[in-house]
């Protein structure tokens, strides 16, 4: 099977890129990204160019199966919609350019921020993205068209991606030793190591998959829990001193982390995975606190 993979520079597909090349099922793969690629392999091609290039159209000719990532040039400030739109339409035209070569095999990296709020959400739930939170609004949109437009492709749903090569945003707030103080029972999330999740894109592609498959640890917990477990040292803050103190460190000190995440963590959100499971035989092999202590 050829792959090709967009968003290839992104903190995901350092982990994912590996994955599939040494997979004896994989026989070439090619990475798309307007930024160097962090990986180098004898299986992979690097093409420069943005996912959202009318150029990709011709790349895609030849290959079997489309694994789409959002790029790190893709990325914008959170609570900005600005770039939102033209994101999503960007993505969709490239499904449609995948469908059109003939590619088999379509999956898309998700998120389960695309709910919003929940407890034990299935993958029958409605989207309900928190406000501001573009990034969730882009990627919900996103699957509304192409749950639409394309029935057979595969959406994937992780929750927080942790590990070695975790997104700075999150390794931000598991290395500042602060977390908010609030009123217990506290919010609880789940998370995913990013090799877990590279285990559940090869089960898709050597799979009849199709739809949307939530993507988690079986077991949750709290941001308090979380920086305590990290810090030996660990001091609660209020939520009004938290945001201020987000909001410094990102527009101040580039810490880049924006105060839209104090909103996320002071919701609870956990997933169901059953249908992963049951479907693609995926199963955790992580559990959060495992998986959050090897985010370095």
């Amino acid at each position: 099977m050829k792959v090709v993979v967009t968003g290839a520079s992104s903190a995901f597909a350092r982990a994912l890129l590996p994955a599939l090349c040494r997979a004896a099922a994989i026989e070439a793969v090619t990475g798309i990204d307007a930024r160097p690629l962090r990986f180098a392999h004898p299986k992979l091609s690097a093409v420069a160019l943005d996912s959202s290039d009318s150029a990709v159209a011709g790349i895609l000719p030849g290959h079997e199966a489309l694994v789409h990532l959002v790029s790190c040039t893709a990325l914008k400030p959170e609570g900005s919609v600005e770039g939102a739109e033209p994101g999503v339409r960007g993505a969709h035209k490239l499904f449609h350019a995948a469908h059109a070569a003939g590619l088999q095999r379509l999956i898309h990296v998700s998120s389960a921020s695309v709910y919003g709020p929940a407890v034990h959400a299935n993958e029958q739930a409605a989207l309900r993205p928190l406000a501001g939170f573009a990034y969730a609004e882009q990627q919900a949109h996103l699957e509304q068209l192409l749950a639409i437009d394309f029935r057979e492709c595969v959406r994937l749903r992780p929750h927080v991606i942790v590990g070695p090569h975790a997104h700075r945003h999150v390794k931000a707030l598991l290395r500042q030793p602060f977390y908010p103080r609030l009123p217990d029972p506290q919010p609880l999330f789940q998370c995913v190591h990013e090799d877990d999740l590279a285990t559940a894109v090869l089960l898709c592609l050597q799979s009849d998959a199709r739809g949307a498959y939530n993507i988690a640890s079986e077991d949750s917990i709290s941001l308090r829990d979380a920086i305590r477990a990290r810090h030996m040292l660990s001091i609660g803050l209020s939520e009004s001193v938290a945001r201020s103190g987000l909001r410094l460190a990102s527009r101040v000190l580039g810490h880049g982390l924006d105060p839209i995440w104090l909103e996320r963590v002071s919701h609870t959100l956990l997933i169901n995975c059953r249908r992963a499971a049951i479907e693609l035989g995926w199963r955790a092999s992580y559990g959060a606190r495992e998986a959050i202590a090897a985010t370095t």
